[in-house]
């Protein structure tokens, strides 16, 4: 594919299809899983198997998403409580100035499009998050939540 920057320290399993305009750096991406175009996924996070990362999504450090995924087009991830542009002394931050909050979204879960993740946040096994929701906490597994911030609509059913 044309216009994919993709970092030597990238790790990809079997069966990885990766889409134009891409950039992906220091990450994982297991087997048979499908990154979309204009996808960014940085350094230490990982994408497990069978996963489908939609367009115009933000994978930051410190995000885990386990296998079996669906992630909808233009999902953002958040990895840090307090993002500051510049350190007390006045410069850019550099990475020594902040802390990655570590999120976790677990098999068989669904992001619609628009999700945003907050850090430090576990998103349950099969639950699914309804388009444009803000996730603030963790979401039990099995369950459909949505909104501003997201809550609890019902169980997911087995039908």
């Amino acid at each position: 594919m044309e216009f994919q920057i993709i970092a030597d320290d990238v790790k990809t399993g079997e069966n990885v299809r990766i889409f134009s305009f891409v950039n992906l750096y220091g990450c994982e991406i297991d087997d048979n899983s499908k990154i979309g175009t204009f996808v960014e996924i940085q350094k230490g996070a990982r994408v497990g198997k069978n996963c489908k990362i939609s367009s115009h999504t933000f994978i930051c450090e410190g995000v885990t998403i386990e296998d079996d995924v669906f992630v909808g087009h233009s999902v953002v991830f958040i990895n840090d409580r307090f993002p500051r542009a510049t350190a007390a002394n006045g410069g850019l931050q550099t990475e020594d100035d902040w802390t990655c909050v570590p999120t976790r979204v677990c098999r068989g879960a669904s992001l619609g499009s628009n999700v945003t993740v907050l850090c430090g946040v576990t998103i349950g096994e099969n639950a699914i998050v309804g388009a444009g929701s803000v996730v603030t906490k963790d979401v039990p597994a099995n369950t459909i939540v949505a909104g501003n911030p997201a809550r609890v609509l019902r169980e997911v059913s087995s039908e």
